[in-house]
């Protein structure tokens, strides 16, 4: 008889203080087999349902992974795991404070195996592979088309989550095949306790497969108005992305290309306001649909508190943590474009503030703004892209979050185009999207990039803060990029010689965090927390590397920025 952990296992709860970011945990989890499983949804068939809806609220549910007793200011599911993959990126910065739950990220020391942050970023997706698994042994088993439906949403979400793994604990896809991955976890797996690592292979294989299944049966199903859930178009959307990371760029421009039909993409007045908020917008293809219910017990466990900067309840606004965009990739960005407003300058302007008040103030002297335990005056390079769903200075919380919007397809379809031998169509696709969307002055040789390296930076600008940042530059075999410097040799008096960095252009970021990444450090590599180490006695961890110190790899670039 087969048994399998549920949701890794779903009921997790995790000792130690909430603020502290060593992660105690204890053994997690409970086993069930399916007979049990499918006795326990029959005796309540509305038990079943709400498993099912649960396989999408987890993903932005307050202290879901560490427990309401935790409390844990950076427990809010996979938009939690986004700004932490952002944060390890080269376009995203937060401060170096004590407030910062995420300065982990920003210093990778995420590979420490007992700290709280890579715990949840390896949890999370578990915990939506067990409920998917659920979702797959219990509707897998009955004829209804309904119940198909079901099986193929929890097959999209698995490989979702899967996609939410691969990048972080192995290096790309091309050249990697064979090397170890995550383990892989279904309805069939004899031992959880036992479990090796599958290949990148493998864990890719079982993607593909599992959005194959879920284009195929979702055809014909309609989900309303609720973009939470998966229709056809986001399957074909994940299936994009997967085909992206393999580098199968036809197949990734195909499916793209299906994924956005029937979707426009915002306009440049509807993206001249701090936006990005509404799971409703006409430009979103899927997203985290946020309730206020769900927010009101724990504020500070959402988007709006650390990757906003217009809550009247938050870390970002009320301590400073602010999030920013790297002045490097910003000096990037020409005036004309309109993506140049969603960050301040380096003076602290943004014309997206002309067309917002908090507490009476309007425009620039929001920046300056400073309202006791609610804001502080904002930095340069502040991010004013994401407003507030219940209104600017609210301390509702409610943002919903973008999982997958029209205009990432069509940078999906560039790129494929591109590398596929159709770059005549990719230029078409891209330039099309720009001039009419963001910036009617473009021009797409204006940086003098190759045309794939301009795609990147379109992607870096327009996807940037959504949980891109440091995948796109890990599949594209792209050093990370935070500081533009170099090493000048220095002889002392003794004839004796020193290499002394030299910071080439000016910084946003903490010394602490002034460092470069080259893509085949093992460093990038996850570890294994140490409770799955402890829980699966097969687990090989990565190795290698060290935590990165100030200015290395100063003499590196990334081929955008330079």
């Amino acid at each position: 008889m087969k048994i399998y952990k549920l949701s890794l296992f779903a009921a997790a709860l995790f000792a130690g203080s909430a603020c502290n970011d060593i992660d105690e945990q204890v053994p997690e989890g409970s086993e069930m087999t399916a007979e049990q499983l499918q006795e326990t949804y029959s005796a309540d068939p509305t038990r079943a349902e709400a498993a099912f809806s649960g396989m999408f609220t987890m993903m932005g549910q307050p202290c879901y992974t560490f427990g309401e007793d935790q409390g844990r200011a950076d427990d809010f599911g996979y938009i939690a795991m986004a700004l932490s993959q952002d944060l390890e990126g080269p376009d995203a910065i937060s401060p170096n404070s004590g407030y910062n739950w995420f300065s982990t990220a920003c210093s990778y020391t995420s590979r420490t195996p007992t700290y709280a942050n890579p715990r949840l970023r390896y949890s999370m997706p578990y915990n939506q592979i067990g409920a998917a698994n659920d979702i797959i042994t219990t509707f897998g088993a009955r004829e209804g088309q309904e119940d198909v439906y079901k099986v193929a949403q929890a097959r999209a979400i698995r490989a979702f989550a899967y996609m939410a793994l691969a990048p972080y604990f192995s290096f790309r896809y091309t050249g990697h095949e064979n090397d170890l991955c995550v383990p892989i976890v279904t309805p069939e797996t004899e031992d959880a306790a036992n479990n090796p690592r599958a290949t990148v292979k493998e864990v890719y294989d079982l993607i593909i497969s599992d959005l194959n299944y879920a284009v195929e049966h979702l055809e014909g199903y309609d989900r309303g108005s609720d973009k939470s859930r998966i229709d056809q178009q986001v399957a074909y959307g994940l299936r994009a992305r997967a085909n992206l990371a393999m580098e199968k760029w036809a197949e990734a421009a195909s499916d793209a290309e299906k994924a956005a039909q029937g979707y426009t993409p915002a306009s440049i007045a509807a993206v001249s306001t701090p936006s990005f908020y509404d799971i409703n917008d006409a430009n979103w293809i899927w997203g985290i649909d946020i309730t206020k219910a769900s927010v009101t017990d724990w504020p500070y466990q959402t988007s709006p508190s650390w990757i906003g900067s217009f809550s009247g309840n938050s870390y970002a606004a009320a301590v400073g943590v602010w999030y920013q965009i790297n002045q490097l990739l910003y000096d990037k960005i020409p005036a004309s474009d309109v993506r140049k407003g969603w960050w301040l300058d380096a003076d602290a302007h943004s014309p997206l503030l002309n067309t917002i008040s908090w507490a009476g103030v309007t425009g620039d002297a929001i920046v300056d703004l400073e309202i006791s335990d609610v804001k502080m005056a904002m930095v340069p390079y502040t991010n004013v892209k994401f407003g507030m769903m219940s209104g600017i200075g609210s301390d509702v919380n409610d943002n919903d979050f973008p999982l997958m919007r029209v205009e990432e397809m069509l940078l999906v379809q560039a790129e494929g185009y591109a590398k596929s031998g159709n770059e005549g169509k990719a230029s078409e696709i891209l330039n099309s999207f720009v001039t009419t969307y963001r910036d009617p002055s473009y021009k797409i040789d204006g940086r003098g990039l190759s045309l794939t390296d301009e795609i990147w930076f379109q992607r870096r600008v327009e996807l940037w803060g959504e949980g891109f940042g440091y995948s796109d530059a890990h599949r594209l075999g792209k050093p990370i990029v935070r500081v533009h410097g170099h090493y000048d040799t220095v002889t002392n008096e003794d004839g004796e010689t020193t290499l002394k960095p030299v910071i080439d252009n000016p910084t946003n970021y903490d010394n602490a965090y002034q460092f470069n990444l080259a893509s085949d450090n093992p460093w990038c590599l996850m570890r294994f927390s140490q409770s799955e180490i402890n829980a699966n006695a097969a687990i090989v961890d990565n190795t290698g590397g060290r935590v990165p110190s100030r200015y290395d790899g100063l003499e590196l670039r990334d081929g955008v920025t330079d």
